[in-house]
């Protein structure tokens, strides 16, 4: 199927485009993932995204997984809000199967990282519910802070529930990490995994961002301009999860990240040691998420979650 497109002012959107037009979906879906990166920071942004979404729901008969894309509405600030989700399942998956919400964080978002969720749906008898955290992709609309955030996604733990056998795991990468380690501390999950998340000494005063991350995520905080380090700092005042550190409520947590994460101190992994049913891995020689070693990552998460979730 061809679709003619006018495509944002980008040589990357330009290349997207052409891949569209020859019918290319999966190719045009990553090419104006390139396009929008890192942050929906100005229109043609806002456009390549709509467009990814575009072509990658036209990719989706091609993928060697089950895919459905719904829009669900959950409670928020006293109101409702509504967010895309994408489900995707290992073929012939039973109904009855666990559910595992899953996301990336600021700048990686649920179509970015298909590829990865692919991986974990074929090695996991569990669906897959994908989302984008608060402030970012196709949730920009909600502005990321801790209540929000939460709020959102016990909306989508409750949905969870529902469609599988009840059990419900989280995955959080990076930002979406700091999401898994807020519903792990709490108990509202069966299982968390949290890589590469900051919870705690990433949000103290003076920790500052490397490469650029501090316009990432002033714009995930809902910033239309580079914030001063003191707004951004205040507005991060509130995310550290000091609080829930200190109780004794975690359901069954899996840790992980890289030693050299220029991002996330080692800190916080490294707090979660000594808490009960909760297991930490530090992988040597890698950063951030443990991406350049990220097949060691996942021959600990995805067994883990299997034998948590499943027995």
């Amino acid at each position: 199927m061809k679709i003619k497109l006018t495509p944002p002012p980008s040589a990357r959107s330009a290349l997207a485009a052409r891949h569209a037009e020859a019918g290319r979906h999966r190719l045009a879906a990553q090419a104006y993932g390139w396009a929008k990166f890192p942050s929906l920071a100005d229109g043609p942004k806002r456009t390549a995204l709509a467009r990814q979404v575009e072509q990658y729901a036209l990719a989706a008969p091609g993928f060697p997984v089950e895919f459905e894309r719904r829009t669900l509405t959950v409670p928020y600030h006293g109101g409702e809000a509504t967010l895309p989700i994408h489900l995707i399942a290992a073929p012939g998956l039973p109904a009855d199967a666990p559910v595992v919400l899953a996301s990336g964080g600021v700048d990686s978002w649920k179509t970015d990282l298909h590829g990865m969720w692919e991986q974990l749906a074929l090695a996991l008898p569990a669906r897959l519910l994908l989302f984008d955290i608060v402030g970012t992709g196709e949730t920009a609309h909600l502005p990321m802070t801790p209540d929000g955030g939460a709020e959102v996604i016990a909306g989508l733990v409750a949905f969870a529930r529902t469609i599988g056998n009840g059990k419900v795991g989280h995955f959080g990468i990076s930002m979406g990490g700091y999401c898994s380690a807020r519903t792990g501390l709490t108990g509202a999950v069966d299982a968390s995994v949290v890589l590469g998340g900051p919870v705690e000494r990433s949000f103290a005063p003076g920790r500052g961002f490397a490469f650029g991350m501090d316009g990432i995520v002033g714009n995930a905080l809902g910033f239309d301009a580079m914030p001063s380090t003191a707004a951004r700092e205040e507005a991060f005042a509130a995310f550290g999860l000091r609080p829930l550190l200190d109780q004794n409520a975690n359901g069954p947590m899996l840790v992980v990240n890289g030693t050299e994460d220029v991002h996330v101190p080692l800190d916080d992994t490294l707090v979660f040691e000594g808490r009960r049913d909760t297991r930490v891995e530090l992988i040597p020689d890698t950063g951030h998420c443990a991406i350049s070693r990220f097949d060691e990552a996942m021959a600990v998460i995805a067994p883990w979650l299997k034998d948590t979730l499943i027995g």
